[in-house]
């Protein structure tokens, strides 16, 4: 999307992904995404710090640590799901004790999770069309089977 943007004269502000502990290791906006980014001073919005609960389905890593790992990376913000005082809470907490998570920390933490990370399962945004509502609606983007 940057480069047909580029072709066509036009700049993001921002860009919105998702930035996870699985991200790391397959398909990664972290490692293929950010880094064009940054460089072409696109602030990134990073989401799905906890993949709709999927990851914590994998059992491999705690809440505090997929938010760790987020706010660890080079992101403006990382947007994560409130739906109730205690997520409310584990938020506040994960961004008071962030300052002290080391890069050793977050290696352990991607450590953890890369045997579970590599297939994409516990990533469903990446491997279905479950959360791609165009999938279903492809009129939104111009297309018109109908006109063949």
């Amino acid at each position: 999307m940057i480069q047909l943007a580029e072709k066509n004269n036009f700049k993001f502000d921002t860009v919105q992904m998702p930035v996870n502990v699985l991200d790391a290791c397959f398909r990664s906006f972290s490692r293929e995404v950010i880094p064009v980014a940054l460089q072409k001073n696109i602030a990134v919005l990073a989401m799905k710090s906890i993949g709709d609960k999927h990851i914590l389905e994998s059992k491999t890593v705690t809440p505090i640590e997929c938010l760790h790992y987020s706010l660890s990376t080079p992101a403006s913000v990382v947007i994560t799901g409130i739906d109730s005082m205690p997520i409310l809470d584990q938020a506040f907490e994960a961004a008071k004790t962030s300052k002290d998570v080391s890069k050793s920390d977050i290696a352990a933490i991607l450590q953890k999770t890369a045997t579970v990370a590599a297939d994409g399962k516990f990533e469903p945004f990446k491997t279905s069309q479950v959360f791609d509502s165009t999938a279903a609606h492809p009129e939104w983007l111009g297309y018109n089977p109908q006109a063949g």
